[in-house]
């Protein structure tokens, strides 16, 4: 399926106008069932491609897999999932390798703030060596593995409902919200922000009663969230290039005989791939459409906000954390940071 410009622009009602596409019911009696969730919306290019994904696996197995796909937080929030994930309660889970961080500190090393400077660099890195590091370690620390291909999630961008941000001082006190984990606390505090850790479940509301004037995300999350409607200002920070790996419970995936654990790796990796096209076409196109609602944008010169985390001390201090070995395969891809 390809999926046009057309069919990825957003709407005056605010929904992404995106293929209606519906997972034909496995077979009677499948001899595994899956689980699979994720906070996004469903109208989110990850959850149309994983719903083309779960149909092919259940179609390409005749009936030996009933693959369901559970977004927009219906089985809990982010902090939920990966419990469950861990537990076996639920078999898959897409997530972002800096929330991953609280459980596999290494996963947080994609993330480092203002590192990535393009895609070319995201994808050498995490199609080449470091993605192979991180899921080493993922596999080593927990009772999880990721699969080979990491899905998009896109440069983050900072909005808020007060003033822009055109500069690091700018964030100086500035109540942000940010997901659950330390390394984003680290590095809003390097820029002298208040950081509110909040799971995305609870954002719009979080901005909507001002427990938080600011948030950081994509624009293609920010515009499936519909988070133009309590946040009038983005910059185009580019601070973060955040994706989603698809992690899977061990004991639940080895249950498969090998040849449908190769039919769900193969489906899985395929669907991240398109998923990336879409990701990176919606983000291109949203500007104009999130300005035509009233959003108002502005550029930033991302060399002014990593000489603050120079001087903060930001990047040395997470060289320290990552290690040598690691510290120097992000370097291969983005250059010298420290």
């Amino acid at each position: 399926m390809t999926l046009n410009r057309r069919q990825l622009i957003i709407q005056g009602t605010g929904a992404l106008v995106l293929p209606a596409l519906t997972i034909p019911k496995a077979f009677a009696a499948a001899e595994f069932t899956f689980k699979y969730g994720n906070n996004l919306p469903v109208t989110h290019p990850m959850n149309v491609r994983a719903a083309e994904m779960a149909a092919a696996i259940n179609a390409e197995s005749k009936g030996r897999i009933d693959f369901q796909v559970y977004p927009n937080n219906q089985l809990g929030n982010d902090t939920d999932m990966l419990s469950q994930v861990r537990s076996g309660a639920l078999d898959f889970l897409s997530f972002s390798p800096l929330i991953l961080g609280t459980l596999v500190p290494a996963a947080q090393i994609s993330g480092v703030g203002f590192a990535f400077k393009d895609y070319g660099q995201v994808w050498g890195a995490m199609d080449g060596e470091l993605g192979a590091h991180v899921r080493r370690q993922i596999a080593a620390s927990s009772s999880l593995f990721a699969f080979e291909k990491i899905w998009d999630n896109g440069y983050r961008q900072v909005t808020t409902s007060t003033t822009a941000i055109n500069k690091p001082e700018d964030l100086k006190g500035l109540k942000i919200r940010i997901p659950p984990s330390p390394f984003w606390v680290s590095m809003f505090k390097a820029f002298e922000a208040s950081p509110q850790t909040i799971n995305f479940a609870e954002v719009y509301s979080a901005l909507q009663t001002k427990v938080a004037d600011a948030q950081e995300n994509p624009l293609a999350v920010i515009a499936t969230a519909k988070l133009n409607e309590v946040q009038k200002y983005c910059s185009l920070t580019n601070h973060m290039w955040d994706g989603f790996w698809v992690l899977g419970n061990k004991k639940s995936f080895d249950r498969l005989p090998q040849d449908l654990k190769d039919l769900v790796s193969r489906h899985i990796n395929a669907a991240g791939m398109k998923q990336r096209e879409d990701v990176k076409k919606l983000n291109d196109s949203l500007q104009a459409d999130l300005k035509a609602k009233g959003m108002v944008f502005n550029g930033t010169d991302a060399e002014l906000f990593r000489n603050k985390l120079r001087a903060a001390g930001f990047y040395a201090d997470w060289h320290k954390k990552f290690g040598a070995e690691a510290w120097a395969l992000l370097e291969k891809y983005t250059g010298k940071l420290v």
